[in-house]
């Protein structure tokens, strides 16, 4: 599925917080991030983990499944990010038979929406 015209989380985010884990956690193995494509796959990383996302779009927000790996484990979810007032998106992460998490997440200064 493609992004909707107007779609603004299309883009590089830096997450820059989270409920579970602290800073070094998430930059672990390099500057945590997600990534929003138009085209409905998107990634994201932080800690250890490295994911593929398959998106569903509306204006300010997506829906996603994932899966990716874990040091090494196989790994899936579900999630959801939604535009905040203040710019930023925050992320609703969920592991399948695990964890949810909250994150938030800044726009890279060279990404731009669709």
């Amino acid at each position: 599925m493609s992004a909707p015209a107007g779609c603004q989380l299309v883009g590089r985010w830096r997450i820059v917080e989270a409920d579970l884990w602290d800073r070094d956690y998430l930059d672990l193995c390099g500057p945590a991030a997600i990534v929003i494509g138009a085209e409905g796959r998107g990634e994201i990383a932080f800690g250890a983990m490295h994911a593929t996302l398959d998106i569903e779009y509306s204006r300010s927000s997506i829906g996603f499944a994932w899966t990716g790996f874990d040091e090494g484990d196989e790994i899936s979810g579900e999630g959801a990010a939604e535009l905040l007032d203040d710019g930023f998106i925050e992320i609703e992460f969920e592991y399948h038979n695990g964890d949810d998490a909250v994150l938030k997440a800044k726009r890279e200064p060279f990404s731009t929406a669709c």
